[in-house]
C-alpha cells in the first residue's frame, strides 16, 4: 500500500489492454504498476510496492504459470495473484488455481467483474480485529498480524487464498462447512460458481499443512455437505 492506496500490479504486454486496466484501476482509486514482461516484473518487484498482481497467462518471455511458480518460491510468496486468461475452459482455470493463483478473470475482462474480484482479494488482506488475532491450535499457530501459519514453529508456504481458507476452517473446527459457505466467505463469490475451485484449494491445503491426521488434525470431505476440520 502506498500513500494509503492499494497498488495493483499488471503483468501484461498488450498496450491497449494495459491502458484499459490502468484507467479502470485508477478511476476506482487504486495505484497501478505496469510490467510489460515477466523479466521486467522480476527485476522491479523488489523495489515496487505491489499489493496484488493481475497476471496475463501468455507473455512474450514466459508463461503466466512460470511467473506464478517463481512468485510462490520468492520472498513475495504471499502476493495475491489474479490470472487474466483468454480461455474460460474449466481445465485451464483449475490449472491456474492449482498452481497458486487466488482468482481468475476471463479475457476480455468486464470492468465491474474485474474490480469486484480485485476488491474481494484486497478485502481479505484487511486489518479487522479478527484478522489480527493469534490462534494457538498446537502444533499449529495462525498469526493474523503476520498473516502466516506455522507448524511446530516452522512457517508454511501458503498463498493468500490458502491462508484465508485455513484460517476460516480452523476457526470453525469440528463443524461441517459447506462449499457454498467457503465460496461466499473466502472467495466472496456466489454459490453459482463451480465448487471445483474449492475442492482444488482444499486438496492443496490438506497436503501443505499435513492435515491428514499425522499432526492430530484431519481435514475431510463430508459427502454432499462440504468439509470438516477436526482434531483426531
Amino acid at each position: 500500500m502506498s500513500d494509503g492506496k492499494w497498488v495493483v500490479g499488471c503483468v501484461e504486454d498488450d498496450p491497449d489492454q494495459v491502458a484499459l486496466l490502468r484507467l479502470w484501476l485508477e478511476t476506482a482509486g487504486y495505484g497501478c504498476a505496469v510490467f510489460g514482461s515477466a523479466g521486467e516484473f522480476r527485476r522491479r518487484l523488489g523495489s515496487e510496492a505491489v499489493d496484488l498482481l493481475l497476471l496475463d497467462r501468455s507473455l512474450p518471455d514466459a508463461t503466466g504459470l512460470e511467473v506464478l511458480e517463481w512468485i510462490r518460491h520468492s520472498p513475495n510468496a504471499g502476493l495475491p495473484v489474479i490470472f487474466l486468461t483468454a480461455s474460460g475452459e474449466e481445465h485451464d482455470i483449475v490449472e491456474g488455481l492449482s498452481a497458486g493463483a487466488d482468482d481468475y478473470v476471463v479475457k476480455p475482462p468486464k470492468q465491474a467483474e474485474l474490480l469486484a474480484r480485485v476488491a474481494a482479494v484486497l478485502r481479505r488482506r484487511g486489518t479487522d480485529a479478527d484478522a489480527q488475532e493469534v490462534l494457538n491450535l498446537p502444533p499449529y499457530q495462525i498469526d493474523g498480524q503476520r498473516r502466516r501459519i506455522t507448524l511446530q514453529g516452522q512457517p508454511m508456504e501458503l498463498t493468500e487464498r490458502e491462508y484465508e481458507l485455513a484460517r476460516y476452517l480452523f476457526r470453525r473446527q469440528g463443524r461441517i462447512v459447506s462449499r457454498n459457505a467457503l465460496l461466499e466467505n473466502v472467495w466472496n463469490l456466489g454459490a453459482h460458481v463451480s465448487t471445483r475451485t474449492v475442492d482444488t484449494h482444499v486438496s492443496r491445503l490438506r497436503k501443505k499443512l499435513q492435515l491428514s491426521g499425522e499432526h492430530g488434525w484431519r481435514l475431510t470431505a463430508v459427502y454432499q455437505h462440504g468439509y470438516r476440520l477436526e482434531q483426531v
